[in-house]
């Protein structure tokens, strides 16, 4: 008998809530539901067999920093005690809208009153020729990270493609393993997106420093084949072609929504969202990395792969779901990633494509490898980013979208921006 068959023959299962993915913003949203609806049938469905678990943890799983078995952001007494249950393992393959039924990669099927899609994002593949008949690692999941641990041992010399946070945190641990790392990243500088380039090469040095670690900006791998003795090798745009024994792809994530093609869901880069994560669809919203929301700097939405906006678009999702009379709207995507590298720290909090008369002030000390970069728009937080200069990431983050006016306070601030932030925002919480 086939499993569609079976499934059938069992009966299907019915769910008031339905909840596609099982990371930061899923979690949120089953919190906030049950806060409201403490009676309404929820189910979960995570696509990872393990329990879930934040991507942020994964370079430092590599690294043998922390242990796989303590990574969870909840177990199983935690569902029960929700009165929800969790279908680990599987995945939503197909949604029928009009009749509310979901079906699972085991071919079961769940049917729905409500649906919230947050089923993350998936490595990207670069289209590089050949690429597909090569060995290649990616680091998206706990699964992922413990292959990559798994090599390190057997690994002398490692090519990491893309140079973003998920290549920079491998190519750091891949060194501590022992191994040579050769990074090849297609724009002119690590991380972009994150930093400028200044406080890019001043990251970059710290890396050059290890002595294991090669970087290799402004070219692009545009073939691959198997060595002669085991291993990669990529011929590149510019430049001799590259060995190893693992090739790591870091070239960023996209939303996770293939099984909505010719769906009714509209969809661009991500879900299309309105400010309570309502998708086109009624009772379909969505919320984390498929969600592509308002922006908090211009007019079209956006992607905002972060944990803190995943938290917060879940939670309103949750509520809007549950009819949560205290629900207030997304107020927009801004930017914030924390970036520890060899000791250092690194944060980046807003944008830095300054506006039309902003102030931009850049303080620093490449030497003593300090830079602090503020951008103010009428006297208010635009974005601010730092290397190994103390801030509070959550404070600045806070700062920029409460729009609040720093004028009186500019020097104390660009002096002591974590100290003030956090006197300022303890008075504003209140």
């Amino acid at each position: 008998m086939r499993k569609t068959e079976a499934a059938k023959v069992m009966g299907m299962e019915r769910a008031d809530y339905l909840i596609a993915g099982a990371g930061h913003a899923a979690l949120a949203a089953m919190h906030a539901i049950r806060l409201v609806d403490a009676g309404g049938s929820l189910t979960v469905v995570g696509r990872d067999r393990q329990l879930p678990y934040s991507p942020t943890v994964l370079p430092y799983v590599v690294s043998g920093r922390s242990d796989p078995k303590r990574v969870f952001l909840r177990d199983e007494a935690y569902f029960a005690c929700a009165r929800t249950a969790y279908r680990r393992g599987h995945a939503i393959v197909r949604i029928e809208l009009a009749s509310r039924i979901a079906e699972l990669d085991d071919g079961s099927r769940i049917e729905f009153g409500k649906l919230l899609l947050s089923s993350g994002a998936r490595p990207v593949i670069p289209p590089v020729t050949g690429l597909q008949a090569v060995p290649y690692h990616v680091l998206r999941t706990l699964d992922d990270a413990l292959r990559l641990r798994a090599e390190l041992p057997r690994t002398r010399h490692a090519i990491v493609l893309g140079a973003g946070l998920i290549g920079m945190h491998a190519a750091e641990n891949l060194s501590k393993g022992g191994a040579r790392v050769t990074i090849i990243e297609v724009q002119g500088q690590i991380l972009p997106g994150y930093f400028d380039a200044d406080a890019a090469a001043i990251i970059a040095r710290a890396f050059e420093h290890d002595g294991r670690v090669t970087i290799q900006t402004g070219t692009r791998a545009v073939s691959a084949e198997a060595g002669a003795q085991g291993g990669v090798v990529l011929h590149l745009q510019d430049g001799p072609p590259v060995s190893g024994d693992l090739l790591l792809i870091g070239a960023g994530v996209a939303p996770a929504i293939d099984f909505l093609a010719g769906s009714q869901i509209r969809c661009d880069r991500g879900i299309l969202v309105d400010a309570s994560m309502r998708t086109s669809v009624e009772g379909v919203w969505a919320a984390g990395d498929v969600a592509q929301a308002a922006s908090f700097y211009e007019a079209r939405p956006v992607l905002n792969g972060i944990l803190p906006d995943a938290v917060e678009q879940g939670r309103i999702a949750g509520m809007d779901m549950a009819g949560d009379a205290a629900l207030q709207g997304y107020r927009g995507a801004v930017p914030l990633n924390t970036y520890s590298y060899f000791g250092r720290h690194a944060v980046s909090v807003g944008s830095g494509c300054a506006p039309p008369g902003a102030e931009i002030v850049v303080r620093g000390d490449a030497d003593a490898e300090r830079y602090l970069k503020v951008i103010f728009d009428q006297g208010r937080l635009h974005g601010i980013f730092a290397i190994n200069t103390p801030l509070d990431a959550g404070v600045m983050w806070q700062l920029v979208r409460r729009r609040t006016d720093l004028t009186s306070l500019r020097a104390r601030f660009l002096a002591q921006p974590r100290e003030v932030g956090r006197a300022l925002m303890s008075r504003l919480w209140r």
